[in-house]
């Protein structure tokens, strides 16, 4: 059986410093941390979980909340969270939730039952008890995509990123502009104010019934936005769509009725998932840094949990608009 002391050798270390790599400890540099889990990878060295929990008094088990219709978006940045709290030796488990309070209830439920070493809410629970729980018991935790008042996040600036978006669209001469939004939570609703500031900083008219909300942000509610948005009123020529898989959905629709994107009507998301650069027309699209939010997400829980550093500010990264296929110049 390969042993911390066998790691140790084939490194050339200490097998103390082998030991912090293991048990997700910040004081070793970059480059020997590297070497070691390389190491520790080709030779399929398995640590003790019970032995290392007895020393260090810590179940190096962290909970990420993620909702059962979990989007691409969401998928994405979980395996990330989850590949980098690998590398601090931490295993996860999930808890799936629903759009309803019984199963947020039951999340909290569960949540004081098990032992965990922290948490982090990629879904945005909505019932005050379970946020009350984490802050009357100080569990580490770490709300991504939104935030909330005494626990650390990470987020974009929600409200300019869609302002940016929309401005996009002003900017290539349209002024008919729709939105397809949730009003479920705090992103959706930033998204869309996001857009009504822009329509008013252009002095562009707009109502109400310029936005449809959806209950989730699926491709499937997509089309349904779409369709209700040709309902209403066929006379836009762009629509900005608060996720991609919204805009990937509406897209669909737009060619089912025989109406071009974007030479009759521009399209533009928001996220930047993996497919949206590969779709026809390829998406134009608010870029979110998932690589990075990723691992600062899992590195602020790691040293919340460690003592290092229990600061529970807001962490707002940057944003970039890539353009590509799916919007152009309005019609005259």
């Amino acid at each position: 059986m390969i042993s911390i002391k066998d790691i140790a050798k084939q490194a050339g270390m200490s097998a103390a410093t082998v030991s912090r790599v293991v048990n997700g400890k910040n004081n070793v540099n970059a480059e020997k941390r590297k070497q070691i889990l390389e190491i520790i990878e080709e030779t399929g060295y398995v640590p003790n979980k019970a032995a290392r929990s007895m020393v260090l008094q810590r179940s190096f088990t962290v909970g990420i909340v993620i909702p059962d219709t979990f989007n691409m978006f969401q998928r994405q940045l979980f395996s990330i969270i989850e590949r980098y709290l690998e590398t601090f030796g931490y295993h996860t488990i999930f808890f799936f939730v629903q759009f309803e309070t019984s199963s947020e209830e039951t999340c909290l439920n569960r949540l004081k039952a098990e032992t965990l070493d922290g948490i982090i809410l990629i879904h945005e629970i909505k019932i005050p008890a379970f946020y009350d729980y984490l802050l009357r018991t100080g569990l580490p935790a770490v709300t991504a995509t939104f935030s909330y008042p005494g626990i650390a996040s990470i987020h974009v600036n929600e409200e300019q990123a869609s302002t940016d978006a929309v401005n996009h669209l002003i900017g290539l001469g349209h002024r008919k502009i729709k939105m397809i939004s949730g009003d479920g939570f705090t992103f959706g609703r930033q998204r869309a104010e996001g857009f009504f500031q822009a329509l008013t900083a252009a002095d562009i008219p707009w109502e109400e019934r310029s936005v449809v909300f959806v209950p989730h942000y699926t491709s499937e509610f997509g089309m349904y936005g779409m369709r209700e948005l040709l309902l209403r009123d066929r006379d836009f020529s762009a629509v900005f769509a608060a996720t991609d898989e919204l805009a990937i959905g509406a897209i669909r629709v737009l060619k089912d009725e025989g109406i071009r994107a974007p030479e009759d009507v521009s399209v533009i998301g928001f996220d930047d998932i993996d497919i949206s650069s590969y779709i026809v027309p390829r998406l134009t699209t608010i870029r979110q840094p998932l690589g990075e939010m990723g691992e600062q997400i899992a590195l602020t829980l790691h040293r919340h949990i460690s003592g290092m550093n229990s600061d529970t500010r807001q962490q707002v990264f940057s944003y970039r608009l890539i353009v590509r296929e799916s919007t152009c110049a309005a019609a005259r």
